[in-house]
């Protein structure tokens, strides 16, 4: 049985020059409108590039493939959306339940900001999923919400920390996810977003008494 290579999505090479950093920009402003227009089974190189207005041999430069295509476009949403996240899972001016409180308002209102891309980016995710690169943003991710387990669950063991981080991330993807699909109102929103994280505060206080 063959088994299938993971394809490389790292970009080829970083823009140095503002002319450069300009085609790689209206590469992924063009990727983004093939993505959410014609959707992830009819997204090629050769539409992103005719989008662009370049060739395909200047995207080839930075992109060797649309496996890294949707990859960058990802990895910015992630740097984007995660960054906050993390910047406010650090903020020990905030206590671990408001913390959570926090950040659950801000996930869900970025997952209707950017309803579109995201569920665009959902269905392009098994073209890069398993790669390595992938897998490097989910154990940094991890390492983050698990320092502040750490602070939040004081004398809980590693495995009733990793439990819970499991239970929030799981929750606010599935419910964040759903925001997305249904097109809520943000009055809606904000209420799902309040309750969650009131849901995952009385979870601490629980296992913190326990």
């Amino acid at each position: 049985m063959t088994t299938r290579k993971t394809p490389s999505i790292s970009s080829r090479k970083e823009p140095r020059q503002a002319r450069s950093a300009q085609l790689v920009s209206d590469i992924l402003e063009a990727a983004v409108r093939v993505l959410t227009q014609d959707g992830a089974r009819r997204f090629t190189t050769a539409r992103v590039a005719e989008r662009a207005g370049v060739s395909v041999g200047s995207l080839y430069q930075y992109f060797p493939n649309k496996e890294a295509i949707l990859f960058r476009l990802q990895s910015d949403e992630w740097k984007q959306t995660g960054g906050l996240l993390q910047t406010m899972l650090a903020d020990r001016t905030l206590q671990p339940a408001e913390r959570l409180r926090a950040i659950v308002r801000a996930f869900f209102r970025s997952e209707v900001e950017e309803a579109t891309l995201r569920i665009a980016l959902a269905d392009a995710a098994p073209l890069y999923r398993d790669a390595p690169e992938t897998e490097a943003h989910r154990k940094a991710g991890r390492r983050h919400v698990m320092l502040f387990m750490r602070e939040a669950l004081p004398r809980a063991t590693p495995r009733e920390r990793s439990a819970a981080a499991d239970i929030m991330v799981m929750s606010m993807g599935a419910v964040g996810a759903q925001v997305s699909e249904e097109g809520r109102r943000a009055a809606e929103v904000e209420r799902l977003a309040s309750a969650m994280g009131d849901m995952f505060a009385a979870y601490l206080d629980r296992l913190n008494s326990a």
